[in-house]
């Protein structure tokens, strides 16, 4: 029997419309977006699988049927599972239908654009020893947060002891950490949720989760890139895939 308490599952948002970037990539959905000829989901899955995930959720939507077309339900020995949203359920929303899919206590959660160079099995020893210290929650949720200079594409998130303690809306500031959109959440996060309620991730859940100190932080100062804007699509296309295989 599997042990629910590996951390080998993924979900994966590739629901998204991804308008900023039309100007170049108009015919896929963004998470195939090319890089090098390949698509951005391929690298990323790939990627997941070296870190020992086995199985991934992808939460589709617009174009979906280009991505199972492309992947059917197995990539590289992992298995994949879809989960369609057949109207906009919102991030929030899309990772709550997910959530049903899950097999094991906790799930990688991660967007389809964008990827962080991380090691796993060091960030779920990290975990594990933040839901010791902090025994009386039911539910721990936590964010990879990166260290980055000279920051105004995005928001700030304050941290003491690995809790998180606030958000910052986008503003340029010399040093902060940011959420890189890769999270740990427990299978039952939203179980309090109608089945396909809209919400956001950020706004309805973030934000709030902040207030009953049940959100956690980890750093991790590996390679980061998002393709969701050209000039960062146009960068991923030189040294994504060299960064990853560093």
């Amino acid at each position: 029997m599997a042990d629910i308490n590996e951390l080998n599952e993924a979900i994966i948002l590739c629901g998204g419309k991804g308008t900023r970037l039309k100007e170049v990539v108009n015919d896929v959905p963004k998470p195939l977006a090319p890089i090098d000829g390949i698509p951005f989901l391929s690298i990323l899955m790939k990627y997941l699988k070296a870190q020992g995930i086995r199985r991934v959720i992808l939460a589709t939507g617009y174009m979906h049927e280009k991505i199972e077309n492309l992947y059917g339900n197995c990539y590289e020995g992992m298995e994949i599972v879809y989960s369609v949203e057949q109207n906009p359920l919102g991030t929030g929303g899309a990772i709550a239908k997910a959530l049903r899919k899950v097999m094991n206590e906790n799930v990688l959660v991660l967007n389809g654009d964008s990827v962080i160079k991380f090691q796993l099995n060091e960030i779920k020893k990290q975990f594990d020893e933040i839901k010791k210290q902090f025994s009386e929650i039911k539910n721990h949720s936590l964010l990879i947060l990166k260290p980055m200079e000279r920051v105004e594409r995005y928001g700030a998130v304050k941290t003491f002891e690995n809790r998180v303690t606030a958000f910052e809306e986008k503003s340029f500031k010399e040093q902060c950490l940011i959420n890189t959109g890769v999270y740990i959440l427990n299978k039952d996060t939203f179980n309090d949720k109608a089945e396909n309620e809209v919400f956001s991730f950020e706004k309805d859940f973030l934000e709030k989760e902040v207030e009953k100190g049940s959100l956690f932080g980890i750093e991790c100062k590996g390679f980061f890139i998002d393709i969701g804007v050209p000039e960062d699509y146009s960068a991923a296309q030189n040294n994504l895939i060299k960064q990853l295989n560093q």
